[in-house]
């Protein structure tokens, strides 16, 4: 079965080069993204609620983006996170690109990552 692709797009008050830190190195994506993170080369180990799912860091382009895709699945499924800057404004925001199940659990999914940023906001203080 096919998995859904779906974008959303959140505004941060952050600095990009602090933003970057947060979501490239396991020890600051654990403060907001997952209970535990390690990473061996380019494995990540992230665990949640004592489950641990595994991904490969498969892009990362400093200050800007990191691309990971689960070990578990098969398909072109990947989720990324970029820090994308207006240019008039300057201002900040994070585009989450990922895949759902299905139709049915892009909200839920959605809701998830929207939870995870603002856990990252009030880490960073944004």
């Amino acid at each position: 079965m096919d998995r859904v692709k779906y974008e959303i797009e959140v505004s941060i008050h952050a600095s990009p080069n602090m933003l970057y830190q947060y979501i490239s190195s396991p020890s600051n994506l654990q403060e907001w993204f997952a209970d535990k993170v390690n990473s061996r080369g380019k494995i990540y180990s992230f665990v949640w609620e004592g489950v641990e799912e595994k991904a490969e860091l498969i892009a990362k382009k400093s200050g800007e983006r990191v691309r990971f895709k689960w070990l578990e699945f098969d398909d072109d499924g990947y989720f990324e996170i970029k820090i994308q800057v207006d240019a008039l404004t300057k201002d900040v925001s994070l585009i989450i690109t990922d895949f759902a199940e299905d139709e049915d659990d892009v909200e839920e999914a959605k809701q998830l990552w929207l939870s995870q940023i603002d856990e990252l906001k009030h880490t960073i203080g944004a």
